[in-house]
């Protein structure tokens, strides 16, 4: 039943922000768009529900082709990748916003395990039977993983503990993570690549 109510949640509250922050949502776009070459949102193919792929959007905050570039998938301190007002989106979180498309699309939900890339850490066939459960709902724009580490922790950590959220799931423990959330995104805790977090155990 939570699981109606959540995605009934997800289409209302992401129609209404995309109404109201229109005109926000398009002078970011404009500002990434005159000062960095390139297009104002960047799209990436990522696993979600039962691990289909889906497009994620993000406003652009680094350089185009980032990806074949010095670290890959990893960003650090001060990655020269990172375009000037692409520091300020992802210190904010702002870059993030355009998942609100997603979201009311019913790619994502506001709320859950953090979508993963198709070839990182694994593919969705290495993932073992119990890590699969994470892809039993939808992927979030944050999630219990994200605000118990979020770059800081290793994947086969982070994975347990999208398996946990997925067999935890309640509007109690949502809220929790979404204030929790709200916290990490002020004092921009955690919000930094230092070390690989993809080795297996």
């Amino acid at each position: 039943m939570y699981k109606k109510i959540k995605r009934a949640m997800d289409i209302i509250f992401s129609g209404i922000l995309l109404i109201l922050g229109a005109i926000p949502l398009c002078i970011v776009g404009i500002l990434v768009r005159i000062t960095s070459k390139g297009p104002a949102l960047f799209k990436q193919k990522r696993l979600g529900k039962d691990g289909k792929v889906f497009e994620i959007y993000k406003f652009r905050s680094m350089v185009v082709g980032a990806e074949k570039q010095g670290s890959g998938v990893y960003s650090g301190k001060n990655d020269a990748r990172v375009t000037p007002i692409g520091k300020i989106l992802r210190a904010t979180s702002i870059d993030e916003l355009p998942q609100l498309i997603n979201i009311f699309k019913g790619e994502m939900s506001f709320i859950g395990p953090r979508p993963a890339l198709t070839y990182h850490p694994w593919t969705y066939e290495e993932y073992t039977e119990e890590q699969k459960k994470m892809f039993q709902v939808r992927p979030g724009v944050t999630g219990w993983a994200q605000v118990n580490g979020r770059k800081e922790v290793e994947w086969p950590r982070r994975i347990e503990m999208n398996v946990w959220y997925v067999e935890h799931m309640s509007f109690l423990l949502d809220l929790k993570i979404f204030f929790k959330t709200i916290f990490k995104v002020f004092t921009n805790a955690d919000n930094v690549n230092s070390t690989e977090t993809a080795k297996r155990d």
